[in-house]
């Protein structure tokens, strides 16, 4: 059983970092994919829902991400007994939304330029 509980916390951990903000190759391969997808879906419901609908996708990716690496990381290291679901999640959260806000502040004060083709959509 702990080889399993061991392999299990490796998978969360390694897919994890492929989605969290810790890699900084990861946006362009895992994160903005899945934001771009995530935005569209919500455009069919408003066509100018399209931008905000990608940075919600972004952060969910993020947080997804933070969320497993934290949940495998625990699967690895920590006995039963000293598990928090709420702690871990909350944490998770929390680190992925600040890393989001991070982000659109440095796009919103023009310290990081967004695409081309995001920066026509935006309203």
């Amino acid at each position: 059983m702990n080889l399993f509980k061991n392999l299990r916390g490796g998978a969360l951990v390694s897919i994890g970092y492929m989605l969290s903000p810790l890699s900084w190759w990861n946006d362009l391969f895992f994160n903005l994919p899945i934001a771009l997808v995530f935005g569209y879906g919500v455009s069919w419901l408003n066509p100018h829902w399209f931008f905000p609908g990608t940075v919600v996708g972004y952060w969910l990716s993020n947080v997804v991400g933070m969320v497993m690496m934290q949940f495998g990381a625990v699967d690895i290291f920590l006995p039963e007994d000293k598990r928090n679901l709420t702690r871990d999640t909350l944490l998770g959260f929390g680190g992925a939304t600040l890393y989001t806000v991070v982000v659109i502040a440095l796009v919103y004060f023009h310290i990081l330029d967004i695409p081309d083709f995001l920066a026509d959509l935006q309203p």
